[in-house]
């Protein structure tokens, strides 16, 4: 997934972003370990009540010492967040890309097809419309038009889709006019998004925290009978973590929709070029401009300068852009 916003910082400390994305899944992990460590494992006599008893009995250094490992290992891993989402998106490694997991979302990709066809019947009943137009709003938000894009996560197909169709309708290429878009959000936009990106990266931190935890989990119980189910708790919220960032994602796409669709004339001002008189000239003026980003394929370009058409003299050119 490409579409990352560029004022995020993907270490910055004391943030909320931190704290939800970073922090917070690295601290409940770091803790069920310990509790598990303090209660005798890895070996046979496994003691929960000797876990409690530690964890009363631990000094104000000792937590702080902890606090602080737990805010380097969050440190150290958040420039990995973008990796773990791909992960998630069945884009790594490359086995995902093809076998059971691909072909399930084929199947339901087919299905879901079947269900936004319209009624083949002349005088069809309003309900059966209804649920057409539902099954293939649901299509388009949940798969790319392509089936070279098709993912073996419903995560991936639903990231895959909103680079594949925001902004489309008006010639844009999300993935490379995203990085541009992004700065000139207004205020209120940027923060249903960043809000909604928020809440993706962290389902998706804390969903490969439940897995490491889980699989160092089972490591450490098994040779303590049936304490090794303990291992299953950090599964079972890897998977909950997992359905929630499925619909954190439908939230995002939906939000990165919106943003194309309020603030694309704010990109052109930004870069200092004239609005479109009509749909057909903003579509053709925008492949050009994603044809230069993408490809860098020349088109001239008219510059237009409000300060210099007011009156006000223009800044003198320097060795970047003067926009």
């Amino acid at each position: 997934m490409s579409l990352v916003p560029l004022s995020v910082p993907s270490a910055a400390v004391a943030t909320r972003r931190f704290f939800l994305v970073g922090y917070l899944p690295t601290y409940a992990g770091a803790w069920f370990l310990l509790a598990l460590v303090w209660a005798g494992a890895p070996g046979e006599r496994f003691d929960p009540a000797g876990a409690w008893r530690t964890m009363t009995r631990l000094g104000v250094g000792e937590i702080v010492l902890i606090a602080l490992a737990v805010v380097l290992a969050a440190v150290v891993t958040a420039p990995l967040q973008l990796s773990l989402v791909r992960f998630l998106e069945g884009t790594h490694p490359r086995r995902t890309r093809r076998g059971p997991a691909l072909r399930r979302q084929q199947a339901r990709k087919r299905r879901m097809a079947a269900a936004a066809l319209p009624p083949q019947e002349e005088n069809p009943p309003p309900r059966s419309v209804q649920l057409a137009g539902v099954a293939s709003t649901r299509l388009r938000r949940s798969f790319a038009t392509e089936d070279h894009l098709l993912r073996a996560t419903a995560l991936g197909n639903i990231l895959t889709a909103m680079e594949d169709t925001a902004g489309r309708m008006y010639g844009l290429d999300a993935v490379v006019a995203w990085p541009r878009l992004y700065p000139v959000l207004g205020p209120t936009t940027r923060a249903v998004v960043d809000d909604r990106r928020d809440s993706l990266d962290m389902s998706a931190r804390l969903t490969v925290t439940g897995l490491v935890v889980g699989v160092t989990s089972a490591f450490l119980l098994l040779w303590s009978g049936w304490w090794l189910f303990l291992a299953l708790v950090p599964v079972v919220v890897a998977a909950c973590a997992y359905t929630a960032a499925v619909q954190a994602a439908l939230a995002y796409a939906e939000a990165v929709h919106v943003a194309f669709d309020l603030h694309r004339f704010d990109l052109l001002d930004a870069l200092r070029l004239p609005r479109p008189p009509d749909r057909e000239a903003e579509i053709l003026g925008n492949r050009a401009l994603c044809d230069l980003w993408r490809q860098g394929i020349e088109s001239p370009l008219l510059y237009r300068h409000p300060e210099e058409e007011n009156g006000t003299p223009g800044r003198a050119p320097g060795p970047g852009p003067t926009a």
